[in-house]
């Protein structure tokens, strides 16, 4: 067996970059976003030195460590930064990336003449950190960075070098993968906690004979609390009081070094990395602190003499030692089971997939693993069973609970043609469906993926943290070395004893820690808990601009209304000034032609015209030089002819004598009735009337929103009168008809300079240059994917009511990220002056360096807890 440590190949990732590298932007874009574990940060100057370090690179366009998932997220220009430069500004800072191994098995290796050309070869893969070739098992042992390198990649990495993978690598679930390093993290932190925490009771106990004898300094803080345990001792254990002073400090020392060289060795380790990186974070503090108590009693032990010459009592700090490494180390236990709890959503998502399908395979139903379904495989779905994939039904019928996705109970009617969403539950009926979308492709996986890049982002809010954790310990560290100045020049005898406990109480109840999880776990939890309610938030941005909206604009078709409008009226011409019903001829001759224009249109009321058309058998002719006239109408060519459909405005902008149907136009806008024209070569054809019902949840969304304190106003492209009697129907009082794309951006644009904060709410694409200038774009997830693309949030449930859940949602997590955020600013604020004996001159009071190890780690705790309360969040609606 051989081994190659690479030196890693800088190089911009390319389609193979990782799982979690996604182009920013589309194919071919010059910024691509990866996403890596990154080991060794406890705090917020850890978050606050990496983010530095990695921002510092030329090329990154952006840089985002989250605390709460041990991961960074960073935007790089293709071509300029690559893995290499990552992990090379990761260790400059001190700390380390996260890494798995995959064991590789490679067709012939134990005949291969030399196996360093194939280590070689794959350790040369940018984010490869160790190759190592077995033969007698011809496997490839492969350490690598999640998120900086793809099975793929490695698979062609073996390939080139001239041999051949005997199976593909199958890629990890970084569901699985969190879970186990999860799982790993909190057995490490328990089996050191254990040890310390034993070590603790029996250093305790056996300083009690110390006790009045100059021995322990600590004991003498606590006197008050311990004293009833120290007589308790003494009548129990009156061997323990007669070993001498001497041989009980020699077992106190021998009985801490398994904590100082084991327990807590993570702690001195990563305070003297940071010490040769000049850098300096929450382990320095705890270093500092612990390790000058076990220096100065160790002192005390082997050079009494040197003590008594100075006059000083000889006085030891092992159970103190022992004490504060065991309460941090339960504090970070506690804290890494409650910080994998607050990602527990993605888990949950992922626990939907269904693990088998029974695909169709020469005509015979075989059983295969969901993950190896292919487009264009054919499946059977039973009752009661999940749907494996993504695809689209081609025969039988059912109904499909689809609450994983809307949060809506009812289940939906699927029939031939209909498409079904992987991971939603088949009820009744039978069905067989073609695959359409698989693995990273489907709705579940792009659900995932957003939850996933809004947990790893930041609120701005964060940049006060980040401020303050940027000098933080060194700060903490000048009041604890001034507190021992003060102590030891005008503190009471024995002067150097309590500038000493003094030292290590200020550097122990530091908690950098609570500041760097504040945001990060509260985004986690928040998002998770809106993908569960089917509320997608792309970013802690989006999250905190959604928490201080005062406007919110709604498009009507479609996110008011059904966005499923029918065709409830048909005039054609009658003389110059005058139209009536048209006949069945006339009915057939100008729905065939309007519908063979618009079913070239995604939007809403041309899909009403091609239904209709459709359901009537019509024959729809061939249309060509289609053009879309956003929030207007359309045009086209049928044969010889140039036909147009649209709004009147539209067709009298094209010079159209729209005269046979002025006056039916204003009948049906008053009828609350969309109007809509035809005209073939300038003469009118006909006139549609459409009618889109109002959707049942959407009177109490809006009186909901309205009692939030937000002005809500109607934004559409339809004529004023069917816009004023939707508004008057659902209770908004502002309206804004008649607008282009063009027009509700002016509104909003109007609105902002105004200096409100502006959401918009639409499902079209002629809704997304408004999505996208609104402060908040909020997309209805059953509209179209350039509406989705251009939102901050996207509402699966086509609901009204989703918009209250993610505003309601928003504004709870930015309360409790600034609760967190208080919480962790007045800790420290009144914990450090308390721990530097502020207290003392007023009440004879010092506070123990036991008790600030205490609180330190339940301030983290706390933290963490506050934000897990957002598990529980449910939104309220009026009725």
């Amino acid at each position: 067996m051989s081994a190659v440590e690479p030196r890693l190949v800088d190089g911009a990732p390319d389609a193979d970059a990782g799982p979690d590298a996604v182009p920013a932007g589309p194919r071919g874009s010059a910024v691509v976003k990866v996403a890596f574990p990154v080991a060794g940060m406890t705090c917020a100057a850890c978050v606050s030195r990496v983010q530095r370090s990695l921002s510092d690179l030329p090329g990154v366009l952006d840089a985002s460590v989250n605390l709460a998932t041990n991961r960074a997220t960073v935007e790089l220009a293709r071509g300029v930064v690559g893995p290499g430069d990552l992990v090379a500004a990761i260790r400059d800072a001190g700390y380390d990336v996260g890494s798995e191994s995959a064991q590789v098995a490679v067709e012939g290796l134990r005949f291969a003449g030399d196996v360093a050309p194939l280590e070689a070869a794959v350790a040369a893969v940018p984010g490869v950190l160790a190759a190592s070739a077995n033969r007698a098992t011809d496997t490839l042992r492969i350490t690598y960075v999640p998120g900086l390198v793809t099975m793929p990649r490695l698979e062609r990495a073996v390939t080139e070098a001239g041999f051949a993978v005997a199976a593909p690598i199958a890629e990890a679930d970084p569901v699985e993968r969190e879970r186990l390093a999860r799982s790993r993290e909190v057995r490490r932190l328990a089996a050191r906690g254990a040890v310390a925490a034993f070590a603790a009771v029996l250093s305790m106990v056996a300083s009690m004979p110390l006790m009045g004898v100059g021995g322990t300094g600590t004991a003498d803080l606590l006197v008050r609390l311990v004293m009833p345990l120290h007589h308790a001792l003494a009548r129990a254990l009156p061997w323990l009081y007669a070993v001498p002073p001497q041989q009980l400090k020699f077992a106190l020392f021998v009985l801490t070094l398994p904590v100082v060289f084991w327990a807590g060795a993570p702690f001195y380790v990563a305070a003297w990395r940071g010490f040769r990186h000049r850098s300096a974070d929450m382990n320095t503090l705890i270093g500092v602190g612990t390790g000058a108590a076990m220096l100065y009693s160790t002192a005390a032990t082997f050079a009494p003499g040197v003590f008594e010459a100075a006059g000083l009592p000889a006085d030891v700090y092992y159970e103190a030692v022992s004490t504060i490494v065991a309460l941090i180390l339960v504090g970070r236990l506690l804290e890494a089971r409650a910080k994998g709890r607050t990602s527990s959503a993605i888990g949950r998502l992922l626990g939907l997939r269904a693990r088998t399908a029974r695909v169709y395979r020469d005509g015979i139903e075989v059983e295969i693993p969901a993950a190896e379904v292919q487009v264009g495989d054919f499946i059977s779905v039973r009752p009661g069973e999940k749907v494996p994939v993504d695809g689209v039904v081609r025969s039988g019928k059912s109904a499909v609970d689809e609450s994983m996705l809307t949060g809506e109970p009812t289940p939906v009617a699927k029939k031939e043609g209909d498409e079904v969403t992987g991971a939603t539950l088949n009820t009744t009926g039978a069905f067989v469906l073609e695959a359409t979308r698989i693995g990273r492709d489907t709705v579940l996986a792009q659900i995932v993926r957003l939850v996933e890049d809004a947990q790893g982002s930041r609120a701005p809010v964060q940049r006060l943290a980040d401020r303050i954790a940027g000098v933080f310990v060194p700060v903490v560290i000048s009041v604890a070395i001034l507190a021992f100045i003060i102590w030891f020049d005008f503190g009471p005898q024995p002067a150097a004893v309590w500038a000493t406990v003094s030292f290590v109480t200020v550097l122990i109840i530091a908690c950098p820690c609570a500041l760097g999880l504040a945001t990060p776990t509260a985004i986690m939890v928040g998002t998770g808990r809106g993908a569960e309610r089917g509320v997608l938030i792309k970013g802690g941005e989006a999250l905190e601009a959604a928490s201080r909206l005062d406007v919110i604009l709604l498009d009507k078709t479609g996110t008011v209304t059904e966005g499923k409008p029918r065709v409830t009226d048909l005039l054609a011409p009658h003389g110059p000034s005058a139209s009536l019903p048209a006949t069945p001829e006339e009915r057939a001759e100008i729905l065939s032609v309007a519908a063979a224009v618009e079913r070239l249109s995604e939007h809403p009321l041309a899909a009403a015209i091609v239904r209709e058309a459709t359901e009537l058998g019509l024959e729809l002719p061939a249309a060509a030089d289609f053009e879309a006239h956003e929030g207007r109408g359309a045009t086209a060519l049928l044969g010889a002819h140039r036909v147009a459909v649209g709004s009147a405005a539209f067709l009298i902008q094209l010079g159209v004598d729209i005269g046979p149907f002025t006056d039916a136009v204003d009948t049906l806008a008053a009828r609350e009735r969309t109007p809509v024209l035809v005209a073939v070569d300038g003469l009118p054809l006909g006139l549609l009337g459409l009618a889109d019902p109002i959707k049942p949840s959407s009177v109490g969304a809006i009186r909901t929103l309205r009692r939030m304190g937000l002005e809500v106003i109607l934004v559409t492209g339809d004529v004023r009168k069917v816009a004023i009697a939707v508004a008057g129907e659902t209770g908004i009082d502002q309206v804004e008809s008649g607008m282009l794309p063009a027009g509700k951006v002016q509104v909003i644009k109007r609105l902002q300079a105004a200096g409100k904060r502006v959401a918009m709410v639409g499902d079209g694409i002629n809704d997304a240059p408004a999505l996208a200038a609104a402060d908040v774009g909020i997309a209805i997830g059953t509209g179209t994917d350039v509406a989705v693309e251009a939102a901050d949030i996207t509402l699966l449930a086509g609901d009204l009511r989703a918009a209250v859940t993610a505003v309601e949602l928003a504004r709870a997590t930015m309360r409790t990220i600034r609760q967190n955020l208080f919480w962790a600013l007045a800790y420290n604020v009144v914990g450090i002056p308390i721990a530097a004996g502020l207290l003392y001159p007023f009440a004879g009071v010092l506070l123990s360096p036991v008790f600030a190890s205490a609180a330190m780690a339940f301030s983290s705790v706390a933290v963490v807890t506050n934000s897990l309360r957002l598990r529980r969040f449910a939104p309220t609606f009026a009725t």
